[in-house]
């Protein structure tokens, strides 16, 4: 699995790109259009090619590097769904997906990859978007699938669904296998984050871990049109108050050793989780940083593509770009 090279559009804070990197792939360039975004990108690995752009103006022509690459990547931002249907900017992440497909016209890489919200891979909403991609990458002599993965099944600690779409160049097309889950036990809220709770002496931090046995709702980064950071819609807020959290509010710090931890109290006594910690539940090493304020901070973790998800994807597809059809015929 060397030597793998892939272009990665809409790169966010690098949650796709990383796992692709652990998947053994080479990034020749990454993009986005996001200040905050490109700083994290750049903080965090200062030898990649990071281009400040917007997709819908990138030239490949500009960027010759971006030519014959095995992995054209996208975790795009997330589609409209019912509750934003009526935003003036919900159709912008739409025009995001097919100026994906159009560019695999111009760089025709091996492989292609893009990851958004899971009705993308089967509601009818969606189907005009998959008859599009279907029928220009056929034209291209690409075969793909359509699945959908939940990153709670690769060691993330967050129930998190996403629709995937990977295409292959037709004759290694049969080599590709959806990834398969390698966890049996989910990974808990707890148990990624009992130990910076008390980082700064909060004595209830193991008493909150105990009760916070669960993965996290998924989290929403949210659109830079509205206000501050919350961890998500409300069904997910009711979800975090079993856990003893204020998923109101994204927290500035985890809790003195003067805190206490009351959640019949209501909100002022429950936890809040920080950016930091939503960066772990989001499967990110402690050692990447997040660029920006807070709240751009939390929104570039919430829209990014978890890194084991993102591993998990660059290993199956490698495989069938490396092996072809022994892999297959191998198991």
């Amino acid at each position: 699995m060397s030597g793998l090279t892939f272009v990665d559009v809409c790169s966010g804070a690098g949650g796709l790109a990383l796992g692709l990197e652990r998947a053994g792939f080479e990034p020749r360039l990454l993009l986005d259009d996001d200040e905050p975004a490109i700083t994290t990108l750049r903080t965090n690995r200062p030898q990649w090619n990071v281009v400040h752009t917007d997709l819908l103006d990138f030239d490949p022509s500009e960027h010759p590097v971006s030519y014959d690459v095995d992995l054209l990547s996208a975790g795009l931002p997330r589609v409209k769904s019912s509750a934003t249907a009526g935003r003036t900017d919900s159709h912008v992440e739409e025009r995001l997906l097919e100026a994906t497909v159009y560019l695999v016209h111009a760089i025709r890489p091996r492989a292609v990859l893009i990851e958004n919200v899971p009705d993308l891979a089967h509601s009818d909403r969606y189907q005009q978007f998959r008859d599009f991609a279907r029928a220009e990458l056929a034209h291209l002599g690409y075969e793909f699938s359509w699945f959908v993965m939940n990153a709670v099944d690769f060691g993330v600690p967050q129930n998190r669904k996403q629709g995937i779409l990977v295409a292959v160049e037709r004759h290694r097309a049969e080599a590709f296998r959806p990834p398969a889950p390698i966890v049996q036990e989910p990974t808990t809220v707890g148990g990624v984050l009992g130990r910076s709770m008390a980082s700064r002496g909060w004595q209830d931090a193991a008493r909150w871990a105990a009760q916070a046995d669960q993965p996290a709702p998924t989290l929403v980064g949210g659109s830079k049109n509205r206000g501050g950071a919350d961890l998500g819609p409300t069904g997910a807020k009711r979800k975090w108050a079993t856990m003893g959290v204020n998923a109101h509010t994204v927290g500035d710090k985890v809790p003195g050793p003067d805190f206490v931890w009351d959640p019949e109290l209501g909100r002022d006594n429950m936890v809040k989780i920080t950016a930091e910690q939503a960066a772990l539940l989001q499967g990110f090493p402690e050692s990447w940083e997040i660029a920006g304020l807070k709240t751009a901070r939390y929104r570039q973790i919430g829209h990014a593509t978890p890194p084991p998800v993102g591993r998990a994807l660059g290993r199956a597809i490698a495989e069938a770009l490396d092996g072809g059809p022994a892999v297959a015929s191998a198991g």
